[in-house]
């Protein structure tokens, strides 16, 4: 991780620690950027940049300064307007966009935001790209082999121009639509948007796929994104799916590349839960190439579990979509995720994708034709316990030498019943301290000793 960008791009409290002048030169560095790439190349071209949005009231505001960052160094700016972070990796794939910009904060609250980078493949932005940008905000830029205390701005005919892009949402509503392998007619579904990005485009493609559709929490008026909503914040749906027997339920994050769903019964359905079913539908019929489904650390013991009983392999890569997704361009892996309800399908897309995750979900229900309650039943999760820590220095906290040997005693006193793991967030000043055991007091209680360890030696903000 950099400075500025983490495991999900350049995220903070927008005019806070993420302002619009931020903004603008992140702007100014990718327009002259990817156009200087071109030019020493041979092309005279503009450089294309695709940009989405989630629907935070401050995601028009960074919008804005992008652009103007963007056509000031003379590259042309296409905009998606209001859509999903998969959406702008898909549309940069398929129409040769030179990279793609998301501005969201993800399943953060509204008084966030982020600006996430997405390369030309549709692929998180490479670290070796983000360190330029990096060293453009601090003033310190080298590339092309020369020192650039400032790059030049574009110049009459050369200045950029902005583009109304809401075609390419479009196209990629008719993609997820083309995806459906069956109908969805009789078939009761509920979604939670999370008044997010989700809002104008999930609905739309169940309606297309003749599902009966039951809707919440697609009204975003700026400030209530994520609010009591979506993936972070289930309870509604289950209440929803229940009250109103609905089949099934999936909930998106604010910018849809996450998915959890809920059964029939109103049981919620992990992220770990999509890599059983999904990973054992593909093993029965013979895609599942490499035997192997790529998991992370934050991973139920109880998935490991059920998948030796399946005879299928699993990796483990370190928290983050990015990671996952590295490991199995690398490996040749088909499916992989996390808990969070991240999933990756590699044969159709190159990140997290929400709104493909829940109809690979309905590719099982109805090819199976059972329940979503069955289909997760031979899934034991361990309980798990899982607190967030606000802390002043993330490093300086894990690093403390007490600290650590708590964590090593927990460990100890584990033994192979459970598992703990402390791990800094890649998003947010935060110190995760989870703890899996046979039962749930146990895992709090030794959850609650590693904090305390934390708050004694003042680390707690």
């Amino acid at each position: 991780m950099g400075k500025y960008f983490g495991t999900d791009g350049f995220r903070g409290e927008a005019n806070v620690n993420l302002t619009a002048d931020h903004a603008y030169k992140v702007g100014r560095f990718l327009g002259w950027y990817y156009g200087e790439r071109k030019r020493q190349a041979g092309d005279n071209a503009p450089a294309r940049v695709v940009i989405g949005k989630d629907t935070r009231r401050s995601s028009y505001m960074f919008e804005y300064s992008l652009v103007g960052g963007l056509v000031a160094s003379g590259a042309d700016a296409y905009l998606m307007h209001v859509t999903t972070t998969p959406s702008v990796a898909y549309i940069a794939r398929v129409d040769a966009f030179d990279c793609g910009i998301m501005i969201s904060a993800s399943h953060n609250p509204y008084y966030d935001n982020g600006i996430k980078l997405i390369n030309g493949r549709g692929e998180k932005m490479d670290d070796e790209t983000i360190a330029l940008v990096e060293a453009y905000l601090d003033g310190k830029l080298e590339a092309f082999g020369q020192a650039w205390p400032e790059i030049p701005f574009a110049t009459r005919e050369k200045i950029g121009c902005t583009v109304d892009y809401v075609s390419g949402r479009n196209r990629y509503i008719g993609y997820l639509i083309s995806l459906g392998m069956f109908s969805f007619r009789g078939i009761k579904v509920g979604l939670d948007c999370a008044n997010g990005s989700a809002w104008s485009i999930a609905k739309a493609v169940f309606d297309a796929l003749g599902a009966t559709t039951c809707v919440i929490n697609a009204e975003p008026n700026g400030l209530n994104i994520n609010r009591d909503a979506g993936s972070t914040h289930i309870e509604g749906l289950q209440k929803l799916v229940v009250e109103k027997g609905l089949d099934v339920g999936f909930a998106y994050d604010g910018d849809a590349d996450r998915c959890l769903c809920v059964d029939e019964k109103g049981n919620v359905i992990t992220g770990d839960h999509i890599l059983y079913i999904y990973g054992r539908y593909m093993k029965e019929r013979g895609k599942l190439l490499t035997n192997t489904v790529v998991t992370t650390v934050m991973s139920n013991f109880g998935l490991y579990k059920a998948f030796d009983e399946l005879g299928i392999d699993y990796a483990k890569t370190a928290v983050g979509d990015r990671y996952v997704y590295e490991y199995m361009m690398k490996n040749g892996n088909r499916i992989g995720g996390e808990q969070s309800g991240h999933i990756i399908f590699t044969k159709y897309a190159s990140t997290g994708d929400g709104i493909l995750t829940s109809l690979k979900m309905m590719q099982v229900l109805i090819d199976r034709k059972k329940p979503l309650s069955e289909l997760a039943a031979p899934l034991k999760i361990y309980p798990q316990v899982l607190e967030n820590v606000r802390v002043k220095d993330k490093a300086a906290a894990q690093a403390d030498p007490d600290v650590q040997a708590a964590v090593q005693r927990v460990t100890e006193k584990l033994g192979e019943t459970g598992r703990i793991l402390v791990r800094e967030s890649g998003t947010e000043p935060v110190v995760r301290v989870m703890v899996e055991a046979e039962n749930e007091p146990v895992c709090r209680a030794y959850v609650e000793e590693v904090v305390h360890i934390l708050q004694e030696k003042g680390h707690i903000a």
